[in-house]
């Protein structure tokens, strides 16, 4: 539901029938009721519109402004009754007192389309706020433009950040436990080395207990520091996580976990961290690719061994066609990058990471030239202008 307050001149010619009418088609398009209320419920709302159903309701704002100081104001419109001339002074004014808004008006299915992207973007801050991401160990040395700002994490999320020691999580390990559910049942019924997967399941009990003890809801790994310590990888335990909806990014990379986050909020897709592996300019796609992926994105999947090493477990995942959105910001949220495309084939070439994905594409331009580092994220459906709206909201 999404609330709206409304004003209006009772000298106006629109009758409560048209304006019922201009709000239920507008509810019914955006796929959920359109609640009109109180000023004082309006102004509690994290998100709700203020609906200038006609001309002549300047003077109408002007009794509320002081209590609308610092709030951002959605401005609804339905064009009747010269409403929209009047939400443009209104807008005009708010302007020039430093207040800021913006008007929405057009078709109707534009208009609940934007309504849809900035309550999910609203909705998506409010999920953020609160919670804390976790970094086990450094960034990996090669992530040398990865870089984030707990400031800002905190003042434009309200997330938190912990660091932990990767000595704490490879103690962790050694306890070798981990707690049985859906998904260690799933890997452990696979054709592949029980042993094996067994020491990596242990690696998802140590990622466990850490969430627990520090409460976050998304942790990044220097995961290939594993490697010579522990003799796995973190593939499977960051697969298990990210299927279960908690955030897990390899390599100690912040600035790809803080985009999981986002997008996730966003969403509430499982989502693929990846590496862009090759572009074919020419005919119009891209290949990413990486070793964990949840298995709720996939069609189906084996088990195999990690990339990199030839060690540990690893997830190599099928897709079903399907649109998807391929996204990044970057560590300071000062930038991001949201890029819909469509999901084609399932290619597989021993020279990349094990889950492969081939995405057509109508633009790399962004890729070649101004690229935010080399993880980026993608999740199904068509996103973008959620993801804009969130951004836009993080700069009122």
């Amino acid at each position: 539901m999404v609330d709206f307050y409304q004003i209006r001149s009772p000298l106006s010619q629109i009758t409560e029938e048209r304006m019922h009418r201009f709000v239920n088609a507008l509810s019914d398009a955006l796929g959920e009721k359109l609640e009109k209320v109180s000023l004082e419920q309006y102004l509690a709302d994290d998100f709700a519109l203020l609906y200038v159903a006609s001309g002549g309701s300047e003077g109408f704002f002007l009794e509320v402004f002081e209590q609308l100081k610092g709030r951002h104001c959605y401005i609804l419109t339905s064009g009747e009754s010269n409403s929209l001339a009047a939400s443009m002074e209104i807008l005009s004014f708010l302007n020039k007192h430093g207040g800021s808004g913006e008007i929405l008006h057009g078709d109707i299915e534009d208009v609940a389309g934007k309504i849809r992207a900035l309550a999910l973007a609203h909705r998506a801050r409010a999920k953020l706020r609160g919670k804390k991401l976790g970094c086990i160990g450094a960034p990996s040395d090669w992530l040398i433009a990865s870089n984030f700002s707990e400031k800002a994490l905190m003042d434009k999320l309200g997330l938190g950040f912990v660091s932990i020691p990767i000595e704490e999580l490879i103690a962790e390990i050694g306890k070798e436990s981990y707690e049985r559910d859906e998904y260690a049942d799933l890997f452990l019924a696979q054709d592949f080395d029980k042993a094996e997967i067994e020491k990596a399941l242990y690696v998802y009990g140590a990622f466990q207990r850490l969430i627990d003890k520090y409460g976050l809801c998304g942790l990044t790994v220097r995961c290939f520091d594993l490697l010579d310590t522990v003799h796995t990888t973190g593939c499977l335990g960051l697969a298990i996580l990210n299927a279960r909806g908690i955030w897990g990014g390899c390599e100690g990379d912040m600035p790809a976990l803080i985009s999981m986050a986002v997008l996730g909020a966003i969403t509430d897709e499982p989502l693929f961290l990846c590496n862009p592996s090759r572009f074919d300019t020419k005919n119009g796609y891209a290949v990413f690719a990486h070793c964990t992926i949840p298995v709720t994105m996939l069609r189906d999947f084996t088990l195999n061994t990690h990339f990199e090493s030839g060690i540990g477990v690893a997830v190599q995942g099928r897709f079903d066609e399907g649109d998807c959105t391929i996204f990044k910001c970057e560590g300071d949220l000062s930038r991001f990058h949201a890029q819909e495309g469509r999901i084609v084939d399932v290619p597989w070439s021993d020279m990349l990471c094990r889950t492969q994905i081939k995405v057509e594409l109508d633009d790399f331009s962004y890729f070649l030239t101004r690229p935010i580092n080399n993880h980026h994220i993608i999740c199904r459906g068509r996103h973008a202008a959620e993801a804009e709206a969130f951004f836009r909201l993080l700069e009122n």
